[in-house]
């Protein structure tokens, strides 16, 4: 029998309308100056003032950073803890998507630790000790509030993760209000990002286990059965929660059973494209599923059980259903209708050989020839 672990957070709260309830959890915890970690958009919808207005019924001060951009910069990273170490702040609180999570999640490590930024990037290279943390995400897809990753675009075309049982925050809420006004193109997204992560963890190839199975078979069954839901009726509050409870289930799994080769293949397009992180993992998926389908056909199968409609207990049933989502979803298909050049294809296979952390895990080796074959492929449909 092979030995196994698995991590998660202490607390995770669900229902409409608990982001509200946030400076209860501050008071629990003793934070009396908390920092709100988001973007523009969201405060520009209105969704902030009133989260930020509850918490300051309960806490002495409250402190907004809301300059979070789609894959977040280490300056992005740098200007969140400047405001937070100037205001003097004893707790962070990330409201938004992955981005906004992964700021926080860094901004309170950096908050008590002598560490620099650079210093943190692979895998526990994080010090023991952060501010208070907790998260709540604003989109049903990167499950960033359950993973102890974090990761920064550190260059004009590169990103970089932190992968340490630090970044968990002390509590995550799952709020489906928050995700009543997502657009569709972004539920399509982020949802699709959540069913690579739990097919991904699935098939992981050196830590899967038990555990990570379980909830990668339950998240992607939440999600493939309520993704048509919330983009069709997108005010539909128990499918918006469902979807957000798989996409925390598919990240507790990939949390302990890491991803692979799309995710890997798909953080060159967000550097040097800048295509949104769920597209570029909904681009990749075909190809890669394909590509690894030999060596797993009986989990795929085992996934494919899940799905909903009379789908085949298959490799195939698994990978036709993915099609005919992603082909139904609005999205583009292939690289080629997202833009991408295929001259740059070559490029984009040499960088994704940097992403060992990820292509280690895959259960087929890619090599930078058979990325470039995964890309090609990609690029064609």
């Amino acid at each position: 029998m092979t030995s196994y672990s698995f991590s998660t957070v202490p607390h995770v709260r669900v229902g409409p309308g608990l982001a509200r309830s946030l400076g209860d959890e501050c008071e629990k915890l003793g934070v009396r100056h908390p920092l709100i970690v988001t973007d523009n958009g969201l405060v520009t919808l209105g969704l902030i003032a009133p989260i930020a207005q509850a918490i300051a019924n309960q806490c002495d001060s409250v402190t907004l950073f809301d300059g979070v951009s789609a894959d977040p910069s280490e300056s992005v990273v740098e200007a969140a803890y400047a405001v937070a170490r100037d205001n003097h702040v004893d707790g962070v609180i990330a409201v938004g998507g992955g981005s906004s999570m992964d700021v926080a999640k860094v901004v309170s490590v950096l908050m008590v630790s002598d560490r620099s930024l650079a210093e943190m990037y692979g895998v526990d290279q994080v010090p023991p000790g952060r501010l208070p943390l907790f998260l709540v995400p604003t989109t049903a897809g990167t499950g960033s509030e359950v993973t102890p990753v974090a990761v920064i675009t550190t260059g004009a075309t590169t990103k970089a993760g932190i992968s340490s049982s630090v970044l968990l925050p002390d509590i995550a809420i799952l709020d489906a209000e928050l995700t009543l006004g997502l657009p569709p193109n972004a539920t399509a997204m982020t949802g699709i990002d959540a069913m690579v992560h739990a097919i991904e963890a699935y098939t992981s190839k050196l830590r899967k286990n038990p555990i990570s199975d379980m909830l990668s078979l339950r998240a992607l069954r939440l999600l493939s059965h309520n993704i048509n839901t919330v983009l069709t009726q997108p005010t539909n509050l128990a499918a918006r929660e469902a979807m957000l409870l798989g996409s925390m289930f598919a990240g507790q799994a990939f949390a302990n059973a890491p991803v692979a080769a799309v995710h890997a293949l798909a953080y060159p397009l967000g550097g040097h494209y800048h295509i949104p992180h769920g597209l570029s993992n909904s681009l990749m998926l075909p190809a890669v599923l394909a590509f690894n389908a030999p060596a797993v056909e009986k989990d795929y199968g085992e996934l494919a059980t899940v799905l909903p409609g009379n789908v085949a207990p298959s490799a195939l049933g698994l990978m036709s259903w993915c099609d005919q989502l992603i082909a139904g979803s609005g999205l583009p298909a292939t690289l080629e209708a997202a833009g991408v050049a295929a001259d740059d294809l070559p490029m984009l296979a040499a960088d994704a050989m940097l992403q060992q952390r990820l292509l280690v895990n895959n259960p087929v080796e890619v090599t930078e020839a058979s990325a470039l074959t995964l890309y090609e492929k990609a690029w064609s449909g």
